[in-house]
């Protein structure tokens, strides 16, 4: 892709997550999704390749989808209440139609299909923008709107993503497939404190992104792609190698490292809003993701 192109495209995502995140009016928040989307999906097809083609058109139609339901529900609800706040949302069917959308648009259990074979079918610095800048539209509008969001579909889909994901990344050898189970997973954990603490939110959001770039940065810069090269990492860049394990075992939640710290806080704070059994629930999933986790961080060291 030409240079300019590429630079004219990276500042529309920029633009479109901008748009976004200062919006308070339902018309300009969908604005700034649309322009997000329209300015991805060259940036996914770039390759030329079949596979990354069929990746930007699931993109496409997925993104599309959950940004009807946004613009579908934000018109019945300005309809019935007559103001496009973000924050008035008080016509019933709106909330769950909005956490139904955002939940597609970032990609959790059950609408979670598409994310994987996207992320397999893109190059490594794209799954990095997938997995990274393309989940801030999507949370700010989580944030603003936390208070007013059902409460059950938000546990339902945060035990059913944190378990469906730890299980599915268990038989994975591709990493960019388990790098997108790691943020399903994660995504779970955030949706369980969406609407105790939005400030534990955005920790846990903010310790998922400084995990998850180095990550893909290490796999880029080592053309990394699947567990198998993950084995032969050592012989290349012993320090890369290093940081590789210290920063699987972060992901899944080890103490007393950095990643163990968000979910620590998360448990307590459920524990304290009297949800022993979702935080029972929770402990028992991570355990999945945790296994898959130290499986990797045991083939990395297989060649030490």
């Amino acid at each position: 892709m030409n240079p300019f192109i590429l630079s004219m495209m990276i500042s529309n995502l920029a633009l479109g997550t901008i748009i976004t995140a200062a919006s308070y009016h339902w018309f300009m928040a969908w604005v700034g999704l649309e322009v997000n989307t329209l300015a991805i999906i060259p940036i996914l097809a770039k390759q030329h390749h079949p596979r990354a083609t069929e990746a930007a058109t699931k993109y496409f139609i997925i993104q599309m989808m959950a940004s009807s339901i946004i613009l579908f529900s934000s018109i019945f609800n300005a309809y019935h209440t007559g103001t496009w706040d973000i924050t008035q949302l008080t016509t019933h069917p709106t909330p769950s139609l909005l956490t139904i959308a955002l939940a597609m648009k970032l990609g959790l259990v059950p609408m979670h299909f598409w994310l994987p074979e996207v992320m397999q079918g893109v190059n490594t610095m794209t799954a990095l923008i997938i997995t990274t800048w393309q989940k801030l539209p999507p949370m700010f509008l989580l944030y603003l709107t936390a208070n007013q969001l059902p409460m059950v579909i938000l546990l339902l889909l945060a035990i059913s993503s944190t378990l469906i994901s730890g299980w599915s990344g268990l038989n994975q050898t591709q990493l960019r497939k388990i790098m997108a189970y790691s943020s399903i997973g994660h995504l779970g954990w955030m949706f369980a404190i969406l609407s105790s603490s939005q400030k534990l939110l955005l920790f846990t959001l903010t310790m998922y992104l400084l995990m998850t770039i180095p990550i893909f940065l290490i796999l880029i810069t080592s053309t990394t792609k699947t567990i198998k090269d993950l084995g032969m990492l050592w012989t290349t860049s012993p320090t890369s190698c290093t940081m590789t394990m210290i920063i699987f075992m972060a992901l899944g939640g080890l103490p007393p490292l950095s990643g163990f710290l968000p979910k620590w806080l998360i448990l307590e704070e459920l524990i304290t809003n009297h949800l022993i059994p979702l935080a029972t629930t929770l402990t028992l999933t991570s355990l999945l993701s945790l296994m898959f986790y130290m499986r990797l961080t045991y083939i990395t060291t297989l060649t030490v």
